[in-house]
């Protein structure tokens, strides 16, 4: 028998994306289209390449077409994104959101599916990975390393200005000193709760897991692509995916980590992605975690030669168990 499922990326279905400054507003949001749309087309390619399941994509005008033979869907005049959500979710027997966790979007779309009908994380996890605090907190009491452990160490020289809530590196800066950061802290927008942490020198990176029930998978290390201007603004210029081979030496320790997020926070669900430092002493430190599909969705099924699409749907049990795990990473 044949299955629904929905795909809706918000910024390609007609989304806007807070915090942006008005200075770069406009090419902001055309770099940030461009990253929703390759989420949403690397997913759509790999739910078309499966049997018996219909696709149907949230659009709009200024987003590109969607890929071939899925079906493009979009709101009404007047139909707020969640209400378009909620109608095609019971329209669809399965429901793929990818939105970004500022000011609650993320969370808001799931409590407008059904339990049984989404694909990802559930509301508590999708809650604490929101705030970026509480995300730290809880992991620290799980044994984890975090920006936490580097505040009152004496080679800490300089510390990260961003929303608690933020999604990538948007409103994010870095300052030569606490005070400093404190003092731009002050002076961020008052809509947004700023958090002030110690910037964890070392290669930036992310991991992509496979979260289900009983096991986390890492399927792949990244290499993060950051810049930092004249002003101390930090900007996310893209991702390299599946970087690290499993010979690596650091690639024990990370397998382990994957482990640990997911004992630490058992509901994560499907694709997570996590930004994390390798400190030249202490190993991985985890910087966020985003319970969501990630810009290193993209190329990620051929880089692994596994359809990760597959393994996330069977990560919610509607499907086989995804592949064995000693295939995640290659080199």
């Amino acid at each position: 028998m044949r299955k629904r499922i929905f795909v809706y990326e918000y910024l390609s279905a007609g989304g806007e994306m807070a915090g942006e400054s008005p200075a770069g507003e406009h090419a902001a949001a055309d770099d940030l289209l461009a990253m929703g749309q390759s989420m949403r087309d690397a997913i759509v390619a790999d739910l078309l390449s499966l049997e018996n399941y219909d696709v149907s994509v949230a659009t709009c005008n200024r987003a590109t077409a969607v890929p071939q033979p899925a079906g493009a869907v979009r709101a009404r005049d007047g139909e707020s994104p969640f209400d378009f959500v909620a109608r095609q979710g019971d329209a669809h027997d399965l429901v793929w959101v990818v939105a970004p966790e500022t000011e609650g979007l993320l969370a808001k779309f799931r409590q407008c599916v059904d339990r049984g009908r989404w694909l990802g994380c559930d509301g508590p996890a999708i809650a604490l990975t929101t705030g970026k605090r509480r995300t730290l907190l809880r992991l620290a009491e799980a044994g984890i390393a975090t920006p936490l452990a580097f505040e009152n160490a004496p080679e800490t020289a300089r510390w990260v200005v961003k929303p608690d809530d933020g999604a990538g590196a948007v409103a994010t800066s870095l300052h030569p000193s606490r005070k400093a950061a404190l003092d731009a802290s002050r002076h961020a927008c008052a809509n947004s709760a700023m958090e002030i942490e110690p910037w964890v020198e070392g290669p930036a990176l992310s991991l992509s897991l496979l979260c289900g029930p009983a096991h986390t998978e890492l399927l792949s290390v990244n290499r993060q692509i950051l810049a930092v201007d004249a002003h101390g603004l930090v900007s996310f210029r893209g991702v390299e995916v599946n970087v690290m081979a499993a010979a690596d030496p650091r690639a024990a320790a990370l397998v382990a980590l994957a482990e640990r997020i997911g004992h630490a926070i058992p509901g994560l669900r499907g694709f997570v992605g996590v930004d994390v430092v390798w400190h030249a002493e202490r190993g991985p430190v985890v910087i966020e975690i985003n319970p969501r599909v990630t810009c290193a969705y993209a190329g990620l099924s051929d880089a692994l030669g596994r359809n990760v699409a597959r393994d996330v749907i069977g990560a919610h049990g509607r499907a086989d168990a995804w592949a064995d795990s000693s295939k995640a990473m290659h080199a």
